[in-house]
């Protein structure tokens, strides 16, 4: 089957054949129509801190996807042929899980490393014709009314966004400090937060001003035009009740960004930034860790058939052009989520 993989970390992803995975107990085959883009996926083959230390490979890439079922594993299944499912898969294999030491310890993508690293395992990505996956894990079914493209594009995005407006805590009326909010979390967040009456600003790259408002931003900031801080001073003089952060990869970025939360607030960043960070006296700062669960994807889907939330897709590449899309992704300026169609 085709594949977009890279043979070690930090290798220029590219398109290959590798076996068609067989299902396990308790696994579902899935035969592929689109995957999404998500920052992680570059962020997982360049080898960046969020990323497991070591790999099976060669390493598929990506985790969002949606298609039809076409095969089951061996014992009980909540699922059928046939049956139009999305999710999001667990990430890449850690090399412990390795089916041979010499394909993780070498980096090399021989046909013997690659037969036997995909053969009777869960696939380790999405961008691909077929993967295997738990039926118990973050996989469900495609409501009616939700088509393929808009149910992959949701997975990690729309999750992230309702579990980020839970760790904030924040209530009706408060204010809501998103930078990098034009991207696919950030569109979600914007949604989700301004339909409980919270004040959203959007810090973002460009003029977007016209898009993050029928998102249900309050306000939107080009962080192009003016020092953030000063621009959000200006809007909210006596500081915002929490920040997300969706952007910064560098403690002192983040700290920046936090400088407008007032005290008892919360800094909350995707990068993993946190700890190191010098943030204001009384502010608390987050570490987000998505945690996918199933109920969350069946919620999700219901409120997008519904529209009542919106997955703004940006831009579809075909599977072939896949790397191109990952570098569009990494230099940054997305526009809300990008879709991979095979």
């Amino acid at each position: 089957m085709r594949a977009i993989a890279v043979s070690a970390l930090r290798a220029e992803p590219e398109l290959v054949e590798i076996p068609k995975p067989e299902p396990g107990t308790g696994e579902i085959r899935v035969r592929v129509e689109y995957a999404a883009l998500n920052p992680c996926d570059w962020q997982t083959v360049r080898g960046l801190p969020d990323a497991p230390a070591a790999h099976v490979f060669p390493l598929v890439v990506g985790v969002d996807f949606a298609g039809r079922v076409e095969k089951i594993g061996p014992g009980p299944n909540r699922f059928r042929v046939g049956d139009q499912v999305f999710g999001r898969l667990p990430g890449p294999a850690a090399a412990p899980h390795a089916a041979t030491a010499t394909a993780t310890a070498t980096a090399t993508a021989t046909a013997t490393a690659t037969a036997t690293a995909t053969k009777g395992n869960t696939t380790t990505g999405a961008y691909c014709d077929y993967l295997t996956v738990p039926q118990d894990s973050a996989v469900t079914l495609v409501p009616p009314g939700l088509s393929l493209k808009v149910a992959a594009a949701l997975p990690s995005a729309g999750m992230a966004a309702a579990q980020i407006l839970e760790a904030v805590a924040l209530r009706g009326h408060e204010s809501l400090l998103v930078v990098g909010a034009a991207g696919g979390v950030g569109s979600c967040l914007a949604q989700l937060a301004a339909a409980r009456d919270i004040r959203v600003i959007a810090a973002v790259r460009g003029a977007e001003h016209a898009r993050m408002a029928s998102l249900g931003a309050a306000v939107t900031i080009d962080t192009q035009d003016r020092p953030l801080a000063a621009a959000v001073r200006e809007v909210c003089p006596d500081g915002v009740d929490a920040l997300v952060d969706l952007a910064s990869s560098t403690s002192e970025g983040f700290a920046a960004h936090a400088a407008p939360v007032r005290a008892g607030g919360i800094a909350l960043t995707t990068r993993g930034v946190a700890a190191k960070a010098a943030l204001p006296t009384g502010v608390t700062g987050v570490d987000f860790r998505l945690e996918p669960t199933p109920v969350l994807l069946d919620v999700l889907a219901a409120g997008a058939a519904e529209g009542v939330l919106r997955v703004p897709i940006d831009v579809e590449f075909p599977l072939e052009k896949a790397p191109q899309a990952l570098d569009r992704n990494r230099t940054g300026g997305a526009r809300g989520k990008t879709v991979i169609v095979l």
